[in-house]
């Protein structure tokens, strides 16, 4: 596999660029009329596409006319570092809390926000195990 895409569908794309701009903190490699492309890693990619291109590319028929805009569609979880100031990031530029940070059964703290078309974001760090004395 040479590459990774993970698409997701956006009432507004502007609205949605500016905001994962700002949360992620670096430019798109690409924002063109229908899809904003960041890349996360090597071979990695999130693209931003509005509703209304996927439509045109899968059928309008498979979306739902009154889905709810908050409803959590899909998730996006991402381990860096300094999770704390992502989680914030994503809250100031117009996201919803749903978890604060805190450590989680998995061995990662993480904490859990949703952007404006309801997709999780999750920032996370690797936690080191406690060892036994």
């Amino acid at each position: 596999m040479e590459e990774a895409y993970f698409i997701i569908y956006v009432s507004d794309q502007s609205r949605s660029a500016v905001y994962y701009r700002e949360v992620l903190g670096f430019e798109p490699i690409l924002d063109v009329p229908g899809i904003t492309e960041f890349r996360l890693l090597d071979g990695t990619i999130l693209g931003v596409m509005p509703v209304e291109s996927a439509a045109r590319l899968i059928g309008d028929r498979h979306f739902a006319a009154a889905d709810s805009q908050r409803t959590p569609k899909a998730e996006l979880y991402l381990v860096v570092d300094d999770p704390s100031s992502y989680h914030r990031r994503a809250i100031e530029c117009g996201g919803t809390e749903l978890s604060p940070m805190q450590l989680r059964s998995w061995g990662h703290r993480a904490a859990y926000s949703l952007d404006q078309d309801g997709h999780v974001l999750a920032f996370a760090e690797k936690v080191a195990p406690e060892t036994s004395a």
